[in-house]
């Protein structure tokens, strides 16, 4: 079974990357889900204003492998039955700890988009929708705080979506196809 880690900055199109992914068999776990969970357990709206600090004290509490220690349940779980493609790994730290927990069957999948297109993308999204400042904001402090530029570099694969939808979906096919 493998495990296949989508990663890249907020608005390159990581969602639509796993989602193509679960399309094709593979069960999905997205990391944000435990952020969202913690949010609505507190009565907070879903906004990047409260989603940036319950990130924050995740790690505060758990570490920067905070994420992939919360989610390795739901891993295992979801590997009983079929592949899975994971949705939101960030940090280099949470790399290195599922790469060391499942060595060779974890594969990672960058999604590269220029930053100009990534910000006006979320700025139309329907949920959780960004000004260019919060964008540019959010970036800064994954990059910085998050150390979410390792797992991007150490990519198995990159695919580019600065283009079409069909551009991106042919890309994602010929690595599924590869994968078998």
């Amino acid at each position: 079974m493998k495990v296949i880690a989508v990663v890249g900055m907020t608005g390159s199109g990581k969602s639509e990357v796993a989602r193509m992914f679960n399309e094709n068999g593979f069960a999905m776990v997205r990391f944000g889900d435990v952020t969202d969970e913690e949010l609505k357990k507190q009565g907070l709206e879903l906004t990047e204003e409260n989603e940036r600090p319950v990130r924050e004290a995740f790690r505060k509490k758990h570490g920067m492998t905070a994420y992939a220690i919360l989610n390795l349940p739901r891993i295992d779980a979801a590997l009983k039955t079929s592949d899975v493609v994971v949705d939101g790994l960030y940090s280099w730290e949470e790399y290195t700890h599922l790469k060391e927990y499942y060595g060779d069957s974890m594969v990672i999948v960058a999604v590269y988009s220029s930053p100009k297109i990534r910000y006006t993308r979320l700025g139309s999204r329907k949920v959780r929708p960004l000004t260019a400042e919060e964008a540019e904001s959010r970036d800064h402090a994954e990059i910085e705080n998050m150390n979410k530029g390792g797992p991007i570099v150490m990519a198995d694969y990159t695919v580019i979506n600065d283009y079409s939808y069909d551009d991106l979906k042919k890309q994602v096919e010929e690595i599924i196809r590869g994968l078998k």
